[in-house]
């Protein structure tokens, strides 16, 4: 039977290199190339067995580890490895807390992006080498509030993102083509989800998810 890995990454050059680790590791693979949250969501509603995603942290409509919490939330059988410019240690912990399989910094020679891609398929998790005992060491993030954001709905979370990026209930509502009325419904279920009394409140509290500028590498998330 056919894989199907989901690759999203917003940098073209980046995802091109990836589907070819791909290729590598699972030659009949089926690939599907993603450069947004929301085109991520789309795909994975379209390809409902897929077997992984290979994801950056910073693409359009996530917030750091915000689109890893949601996707191991809403799918919680489809394992993700976040692919990363950062090779910041803590950046690594809090991904394996916040529920991925692995991670491969974006520096990493096209045979260990393979091996790694190999190894989860297989049904392992996978760092880079001598990262394991080193995190193991490091204390773990509190998870409280990354599981009220995996409880969001899909479209919980896309109002919630544009709630962060500072647009008005009319303007979400002409983007995501429903009444204001449906929005500040969905407003109302985001806050108490998330149990925060309002927009700032909201904003704050997904910035928790944004990598500190110190674990951020020149060539993004």
């Amino acid at each position: 039977m056919t894989q199907t890995i989901i690759v999203a990454d917003d940098h073209p050059l980046f995802r091109a290199a990836l589907k070819q680790a791909v290729n590598q590791a699972v030659p009949d693979a089926n690939t599907v190339e993603v450069d947004s949250i929301k085109a991520l969501q789309a795909a994975v509603e379209a390809n409902p067995d897929a077997d992984l995603i290979l994801l950056d942290l910073n693409m359009p409509g996530a917030h750091g580890y915000s689109g890893l919490v949601f996707m191991r939330g809403q799918y919680p059988g489809l394992p993700v490895v976040v692919v990363s410019g950062s090779e910041d240690l803590q950046v690594m912990r809090r991904s394996v807390d916040y529920g991925a399989s692995g991670f491969i910094p974006k520096s990493a020679p096209l045979p260990t992006i393979t091996e790694g891609i190999q190894a989860v398929l297989e049904g392992d998790v996978w760092l880079p080498e001598g990262v394991a005992d080193k995190i193991e060491r490091m204390q773990s993030e509190p998870t409280d509030f990354s599981e009220r954001l995996a409880s969001l709905t899909p479209q919980q979370f896309r109002v919630l993102g544009m709630l962060a990026e500072g647009l008005l209930n009319k303007q979400i509502a002409y983007d995501l083509d429903v009444s204001e009325a449906t929005i500040k419904a969905h407003i109302t279920a985001v806050f108490r989800k998330l149990g925060v009394r309002n927009r700032t409140q909201a904003v704050i509290a997904i910035q928790q998810m944004e990598l500190d500028p110190s674990e951020q590498s020149l060539s993004g998330g």
